[in-house]
């Protein structure tokens, strides 16, 4: 079972609101929640489980915008929206436990609750300077400053901390479920992730990175050493 921690948590309140209103939903591992282009009627609050976010590009290619997990929220940007179609599509990673609450009702209680939607407003600023900051990365360090980038987030999402300063990222990720992360090729990624590993920095055992020197990731991007609950995948 995936674990992942949210720093960033949902205001209690607002859980509140999808226990009380809301539609309990089971998504088996492999089956979508909702897919781009499609009609946007729900917001989602992750009970449990681990989503992919993600979008098609025009030529074709999947990026990763984030994995998340428990305490989530997903299919918020149709809040408030006219726009009512969802921007990506979202996919269980594994048996994922949902809550559903209509967009309408969603912004009646909202807007019914003044105290409540600031509170609603602060999180999603937060959550937007968490995907503004990783396509930050993405866009001005280049394919290797995407991939450090991508593994440190990665070690602040999932990390345990272990002897040495060595840190295990406890999240299996294929090659090209990384490279999905990063907006890149597989085979770029192989080659990078291979640099890494013959300089020591990184080991890679089966679908697990273990991160040597993270130290050496974040000075190789000029790393900012933002908040922990900005720094993340998810």
């Amino acid at each position: 079972m995936i674990v992942i921690v949210a720093l960033n948590s949902m205001p209690m309140k607002i859980y509140d609101l999808f226990e009380m209103h809301g539609l309990a939903i089971k998504v088996d591992k492999g089956n979508y929640i909702f897919r781009e282009d499609e009609r946007a009627e729900n917001i989602f609050f992750v009970r449990s489980g681990a989503i992919q976010i993600s979008k098609e590009t025009e030529s074709g290619k999947e990026l990763t915008i984030r994995i998340c997990g428990t305490d989530a929220i997903i299919g918020e940007n149709s809040i408030f929206c006219k726009t009512r179609y969802h921007a990506t599509t979202a996919k269980a990673l594994e048996t994922t436990h949902l809550l559903a609450l209509h967009t309408d009702t969603f912004e009646f209680l909202l807007s019914e609750n003044p105290p409540l939607l600031m509170e609603y407003l602060k999180w999603l600023q937060v959550e937007n300077l968490k995907h503004q900051s990783r396509l930050r990365d993405l866009m001005l360090n280049g394919k290797k400053g995407a991939l450090f980038s991508t593994l440190i987030r990665l070690a602040n999402t999932y990390g345990e901390f272990r002897s040495n300063n060595d840190v295990l990222i406890n999240f299996p990720l294929t090659n090209t479920e990384i490279a999905n992360l990063c907006a890149t090729s597989r085979e770029m990624i192989n080659r990078m992730l291979n640099d890494l590993k013959n300089q020591n920095i990184i080991t890679l055992n089966k679908s697990y990175i273990t991160i040597h020197d993270l130290q050496f990731l974040k000075d190789s991007i000029a790393c900012e050493n933002c908040p922990l609950n900005i720094c993340r995948i998810d």
